[in-house]
């Protein structure tokens, strides 16, 4: 054990289904760390797509009642329990955010979340399975490095979870301006891609240029933006569209030949039909992603670290304001990741 474990902790719990009003803040004893977990002092969390579907009741794996909320965060190691060996006191980490899925593919097993059918960490203390840890790298906050668990990983995932990933000189699609889609901008061109980002908000467009978009099209001026996109590839379409939106149908047309399309989901909720011609008419190769497993994070994390990549922040609240944090994120479309510092 080696360290104190604080005299009390407090903690943000919830119904799924009972929305943003439904959370709870409690102040109870801090959990000893059994064999193999970990004690964390949570430092900052991040706020995702996830986390609001989960309050919403909306999420699609399970959510135990009561749940500590929020997938999302880092901290430092307070107490290791009996046989742990990877870290120690002083530690600085995240988490997996399904803490079982080590590699390979997702399998049923692997399916426990963190902030649904496992506690999260919106807490000032997590008590994690050693095996779900992952250090920080050393040039990032904790608010930075508690962005990573879900957009950066999935973005990742997304990039270079086919096997070969995209290739530098080709051309990547990103759509939106949500987490997801800002890490795989970043991550597109250290990885050498062309990047064509797609926004309905014009003030995004230079904020998405700066970041690294080679092109930039406005969905609201240009509706039929998949024609936009071939007409910046001469014709040819991207090799790889990171669709967040759930615009299939579009995204498809903007496909090159044997493009590939990493589905993470939609932010609307809709799910519009599908013409299966589409498929076979790029001969497209469509991915759902569930996130990433602990071996994609850690290669993330080595061209992290190598680039010195920064993740882009929108605004931080204190943990005693997460509410209010929600509600921003919610409703403010920022442009970047909404942080919850605990300290």
């Amino acid at each position: 054990m080696t360290a104190l474990l604080p005299l009390s902790v407090r903690s943000y719990h919830v119904d799924s289904g009972d929305g943003i009003d439904g959370l709870r803040l409690r102040t109870h004893e801090p959990r000893t760390p059994g064999a193999g977990e970990v004690a964390v002092a949570v430092h900052a969390v991040s706020l995702s797509f996830r986390d609001l579907l989960v309050l919403r009741g909306e999420y699609v794996l399970p959510v135990k009642p009561d749940v500590i909320p929020v997938s999302d965060g880092a901290g430092q190691v307070i107490a290791v329990g009996p046989g742990v060996r990877r870290v120690r006191p002083g530690d600085r980490v995240t988490a997996a955010l399904f803490p079982h899925w080590l590699d390979g593919p997702l399998e049923p097993s692997c399916l426990p979340q963190l902030g649904g059918s496992l506690d999260g960490m919106l807490t000032e203390l997590a008590v994690l399975p050693e095996q779900a840890l992952v250090p920080v790298p050393e040039h990032l906050s904790y608010a930075e490095a508690a962005t990573l668990p879900c957009a950066a990983v999935t973005a990742w995932n997304a990039l270079t979870g086919d096997g070969p990933g995209i290739q530098p000189g080709q051309t990547v699609l990103t759509t939106g301006s949500g987490g997801v889609s800002l890490f795989a901008l970043q991550l597109a061109r250290l990885l050498g891609a062309r990047v064509i980002a797609t926004t309905g908000q014009a003030e995004k467009m230079p904020l998405l240029r700066g970041l690294g978009a080679d092109e930039v099209v406005n969905y609201r001026a240009v509706p039929d933006w998949h024609i936009a996109v071939r007409d910046l590839t001469d014709g040819r379409g991207a090799d790889r569209v990171v669709d967040t939106a759930g615009t299939l149908e579009q995204s498809l047309k903007s496909l090159a030949i044997n493009g590939h399309l990493a589905f993470v989901g939609s932010l609307s909720g809709d799910w519009p039909p599908l013409d299966p011609r589409l498929l076979f008419g790029v001969a497209a190769t469509v991915r759902a992603l569930a996130v990433g497993s602990h071996a994609q994070f850690t290669e993330l994390n080595e061209i992290i670290t190598a680039h010195q990549l920064r993740p882009v922040t929108d605004r931080t609240f204190p943990f005693e304001e997460a509410g209010a944090g929600f509600r921003y994120y919610k409703s403010a479309s920022p442009f970047g990741k909404v942080i919850i510092e605990m300290r």
